[in-house]
């Protein structure tokens, strides 16, 4: 798999800036147990379980495996999360991240259901990428660099290389239990045992999986930067970072240094919000009949 993003940030890239017109523009990342939201202007992170509804009636998880599988419910969740985080103020802009692996139909559906509920241009842009942006990475080094983002419903690896992800790999690896035991921690019960705070800790068989598609991803890297890009180690970013005996596994596995990222799970959306100016200057730089397809970006 090829990742195909455009998008490119400057490194040390850290504040967060409005649209194009000075407006508030937002970052948004879908998971698949949580939804983080970050305004530009603000240094606080909204957070809210990724489900609608209200007892009696049963919960909805409108988001699996990173992909949007409900989009009524995940313009409802968008919905609701934009008024707890902006009242009733609407985004000039929302920078959505998705999954490397989303399909053209999972990134119009994604695309779709949050620009019916935040009603303004949509952009989208490849998780992993905005996670290493998150993390401080300098994505446009030549040089590659690996990185694992491990969600909750997927966990994906990619090699980013001069601004773009050179090439990925994926695995699904949460299940709808895993929501439900999100949403009794969301509840104040407990959640499933032995599970770190904010992430999930994966079964053997998951972390297995995990690590044999990392190694096949190092395996494809060209041969004369394989060296280089082992050199560098694997950042892991999302809350299965916080799994240590993922890090371990990995490590045994690979035989390369793997960095779990400071706030992982936060990752995503702090890069989201930094590459918020990016995209504001390069709508304002575009034709009007350029624009769409700056909002359907990566597709």
């Amino acid at each position: 798999m090829t990742g195909t993003t455009g998008m490119t940030a400057g490194h040390g890239m850290t504040r967060t800036g409005g649209g194009a017109g000075g407006g508030t523009a937002l970052a948004l990342d879908l998971g698949t147990a949580r939804t983080r939201l970050l305004l530009s202007g603000s240094p606080v992170i909204r957070e809210r379980p990724s489900a609608v509804g209200a007892p009696p009636a049963p919960r909805r998880w409108p988001v699996r495996h990173g992909m949007v599988s409900d989009m009524p419910g995940c313009a409802r969740l968008v919905r609701a999360a934009l008024r707890e985080a902006a009242g009733q103020e609407s985004p000039e802009r929302v920078l959505l991240g998705v999954p490397v692996a989303a399909s053209r139909l999972d990134r119009r559906a994604a695309h779709a259901a949050v620009g019916s509920a935040a009603r303004c241009p949509v952009t989208i842009i490849e998780e992993p990428l905005a996670a290493a942006v998150g993390c401080g990475v300098d994505i446009d080094d030549p040089r590659p660099r690996l990185l694992l983002d491990a969600g909750a419903g997927i966990a994906e690896a990619v090699v980013i290389r001069s601004g773009r992800i050179a090439d990925a790999g994926a695995v699904q690896v949460g299940t709808d239990d895993h929501a439900r035991a999100q949403d009794r921690a969301e509840d104040g019960t407990e959640n499933r045992a032995g599970d770190p705070p904010d992430g999930p800790r994966f079964p053997p068989y998951v972390r297995e999986r995990i690590v044999a598609m990392v190694a096949d991803l190092v395996a494809r890297v060209p041969a004369h930067l394989r060296g280089v890009a082992r050199g560098r180690g694997l950042l892991i970013t999302g809350g299965g970072a916080r799994d240590p005996e993922l890090a371990r596994a990995l490590c045994a596995g690979l035989r390369i240094t793997v960095t779990p990222a400071v706030d992982p799970a936060q990752a995503t959306v702090r890069g989201l919000a930094c590459l918020l100016p990016v995209v504001a200057r390069r709508a304002a730089l575009l034709p009007a009949d350029e624009v769409k397809d700056l909002d359907y970006d990566h597709q």
